[in-house]
């Protein structure tokens, strides 16, 4: 076999184990120097191979890769960047076919969510369409959990773990101060159309810890009195509330209560500040004394706190992309299949890009209580095993310790190219 190069890219939102997969990816490839050369990344994602802006993985040490595990967000730079169908724009897909033919380029790995699987598809049919063998893979992630067919997505353990210790400590404090100060505390978290990470919220409650907590899912439609009698009851029955919102709750007209009326690369609503319009909601109609965060990047980084079974699965993930591909694999994406929930057993799977790209796995609603603001049993036998475990990062005068690459890149070939 010929060897050929491998070109890895992140893309989308970063997380807490991204890098995980890209030191899967990287260290795999590297046991299999027979079969592959180099492995490329494309600084900014897919934008590093269209501008030809690669970085040689191979200027960094065996130690500085095997750091990627524990360090956050994406070592290589990331993207929100959608190419658009081959009819559409061929200029861009002729460019890469170029940048991959300078640098012998045969596998391609994206790691992201589901418009990066869109994209990677895209890459995929190159070889049909325009005559240049490539094999594509698609590495799962997203803090969403919003992909298909896989069990779960990496990112999302480590947020939902950050999300359920955050809203338990939260509670806590509120539940100190409630006689005379804060009653209600409201926390935004990500999650477009999917409440999987509101869903994690309600795991700071449990037998052994019960809290009153109200949750807003984006696939319940938001209904004002109700939730305002909602919180009402927990106020006067435990003396304060915590609220835990998903950024893209909606009314019953289908609106987002957070839209700024502004639109992302991809063309999405850009969301963004629902917990101070919902708190002053409660301000308003009961008068109670509040305070509200966003937890932003902060949940996607946290890094130190992330959940071992998530950081497991990214790596596994970033492996077996690279199998697949070995395998002769194209257009596809390993997954996580669960076996058992208790004990919780996984294996790697295997799925067709064409049932992944651009379809979103929403909450069911049998994961979500009949009054719609908590999680049922069944949403917490699924959601407890993703966060377990704590895979802590080296520490020195009390900080993480994380790497950063050298980032090195490769001599350029062609002229330049415009985005």
């Amino acid at each position: 076999m010929t060897k050929r190069n491998v070109f890895y890219a992140q893309s989308g939102g970063v997380t807490a184990v991204i890098n995980a997969s890209a030191c899967g990816v990287i260290e795999t490839a590297r046991v299999h120097k027979d079969k592959i050369g180099k492995v490329y990344a494309g600084r900014n994602g897919i934008i590093g191979a269209l501008t030809e802006d690669l970085i040689d993985t191979t200027k960094d040490t065996a130690k500085s890769i095997a750091a990627l595990r524990y360090t956050p967000s994406g070592a290589f730079g990331s993207c929100r960047f959608k190419l658009k169908g081959i009819e559409e724009n061929r200029l861009q897909y002729e460019r890469l076919i170029e940048v991959f033919k300078a640098h012998n380029i045969g596998y391609f790995f994206y790691n992201g969510g589901g418009d990066s699987a869109d994209t990677c598809l895209k890459v995929s049919q190159l070889a049909d369409k325009m005559g240049y063998p490539i094999q594509a893979i698609h590495i799962p992630k997203t803090v969403d959990n919003d992909l298909p067919i896989t069990d779960c997505c990496p990112g999302f353990g480590s947020v939902a773990k950050y999300v359920a210790v955050s809203v338990r400590e939260a509670s806590f404090d509120v539940a100190s101060m409630a006689k005379t100060s804060t009653k209600v505390f409201v926390v935004e978290v990500m999650g477009r159309h999917a409440g999987w990470i509101a869903a994690a919220g309600g795991l700071a409650s449990d037998v052994n810890c019960e809290l009153p907590i109200v949750i807003l899912f984006p696939e319940i439609p938001f209904n004002k009195e109700k939730f305002l009698a909602r919180v009402d009851a927990m106020v006067k029955q435990h003396g304060y509330c915590s609220v835990v919102v998903s950024e893209g709750v909606q009314g019953a007209d289908g609106k987002f209560l957070s839209d700024q009326g502004l639109r992302d690369a991809f063309g999405h609503a850009q969301l963004g500040g629902v917990a101070p319009v919902v708190a002053n909601m409660v301000k308003e109609a009961l008068g109670f004394k509040f305070h509200w965060a966003v937890a932003d990047y902060l949940q996607r980084a946290a890094r130190h706190i992330a959940s071992k079974t998530d950081v497991e699965q990214a790596y596994a993930l970033g492996k077996a992309a690279v199998q697949l591909a070995l395998k002769g694999e194209n257009a596809v994406m390993p997954t996580i299949d669960r076996l058992t929930d208790r004990p919780y057993k996984w294996k790697i799977g295997v799925a067709p890009l064409k049932k992944v790209a651009n379809v979103e796995k929403m909450m069911p609603r049998n994961f979500i209580t009949k009054d719609g603001f908590g999680i049922t049993d069944k949403c917490r036998a699924y959601l407890a095993p993703l966060i377990k475990g704590e895979d802590y990062p080296p520490y020195k005068d009390g900080l993480p310790q994380y790497v950063r690459l050298k980032n090195v890149a490769i001599p350029k070939k062609l002229d330049d190219f415009k985005i």
